[in-house]
């Protein structure tokens, strides 16, 4: 048992160095802000957000980008507190933004999908930038990505995400976990094999998610607005869609205040898994469970007799220090702050992850006050 446990991580070990690999292929991008040209729509789904609009519409009114160059459409799902009201409000204090407010109109099991495809015929222009309602958007994020599409061939752009994080284990838990999953989408784009991204920076062109008929084929799950368009978008056009990583355009957003909130997110993240189209995607799914699972088990074997907790400390320090290059990597460029609370978290990360994956596989889930 102990050597099929080794064998399991190895093979783990051996897949998150091929993302450091690829992370170290893609190369920077540094803007020089040239002239803007082109025109986004900015699109924003929301449901009961009044506690994050005021900090988005104001880091979209601090953009450093032409107002003439962009537009807001603002889809409400049915909200039950006062964010229309915010938005009227903020809109009448600035008129001279171009902004949309639709009510959803759901036609699928998923409120995000059907938000995203309300706003789409109407906007004004080919370029669609979509993020989150609890997010801050830097204020040079529409002019690199500008710079970026005007020196590319690119019909996609994914872009970086990073909590703004206090000082509580919870909060650095999440910090880490993200930072994870930005290594592995940076990554899978350096392998050639890109299957992640962010809707909260997530820009592409309307005449692409037209030819790949938008979200049909996976409407039914309830997540996934924004990986299955790319795994869409990787089978058509690989070579048009880029992972822009450029620190002038990582958006913040806020991490989850309770462990119920994130044990229901990341369960809701996991549940769609199994629906990808990249194999890489599901193949490294199943890598990380396993590897994950290999030291829960270990744990359990060294507890009830079945082997020794130096077994334990071998298999954990293998995935600890290829985790931790990973991780350093990544939150080199992610943010200009030290990982905290690292080795605390890559303790107790196997067995939430175990239960996350486990919990995903049945049951239903809560978000933004439903049941799925």
């Amino acid at each position: 048992m102990t050597l099929i446990l080794l064998l399991v991580v190895l093979v783990y070990v051996v897949t998150i160095a091929h993302l450091i690999v690829g992370f170290n292929r893609i190369p920077t991008f540094h803007p020089k802000e040239i002239t803007p040209k082109t025109f986004f729509a900015i699109v924003v789904p929301f449901r009961n957000e009044r506690d994050h609009l005021p900090k988005l519409l104001e880091s979209i009114q601090n953009l450093n980008y032409p107002i003439d160059l962009f537009e807001i459409i603002l889809v409400d799902d049915f909200s039950e507190d006062d964010s229309v009201r915010q938005i009227y409000n903020w809109r009448m204090e600035n008129g001279s933004f171009q902004t949309t407010l639709l009510e959803n109109i759901r036609l699928s099991n998923s409120p995000k999908k059907d938000a995203i495809s309300r706003a789409i015929p109407i906007i004004k222009n080919e370029w669609v930038v979509t993020t989150d309602a609890d997010c801050v958007l830097p204020e040079n994020w529409l002019q690199t990505l500008d710079e970026y599409i005007q020196n590319n061939e690119v019909s996609m752009l994914v872009g970086a995400v990073t909590y703004d994080v206090h000082k509580s284990f919870l909060h650095h838990f999440q910090q880490l976990d993200l930072t994870s999953l930005q290594g592995a989408t940076i990554g899978s784009f350096g392998m050639g094999i890109g299957f992640l991204c962010n809707g909260a920076n997530f820009c592409y062109t309307k005449s692409l998610f037209q030819k790949l008929h938008g979200f049909a084929g996976n409407s039914k799950i309830t997540s996934g607005d924004d990986v299955f368009l790319l795994q869409k978008a990787m089978q058509f056009c690989p070579e048009e869609v880029h992972y822009l990583k450029a620190k002038a355009s990582i958006v913040h957003t806020k991490p989850l205040d309770s462990w119920k909130a994130l044990f229901a997110q990341r369960r809701r993240w996991a549940s769609k898994t199994g629906a990808y189209s990249s194999v890489f995607g599901k193949d490294l799914a199943v890598i990380v469970f396993a590897g994950n699972l290999a030291i829960v088990l270990a744990c359990l074997l060294s507890v009830f007799g079945g082997s020794s907790w130096m077994v334990v400390a071998y298999l954990f320090a293998l995935k600890f220090i290829v985790d931790t290059v990973l991780l350093y990597k990544t939150n080199r460029f992610l943010r200009k702050k030290r990982l905290h609370y690292l080795f605390l978290s890559s303790l107790f990360y196997p067995f939430f992850c175990v239960s996350v994956a486990i919990f995903s596989w049945f049951g239903t889930y809560e978000w933004k006050g439903r049941t799925f």
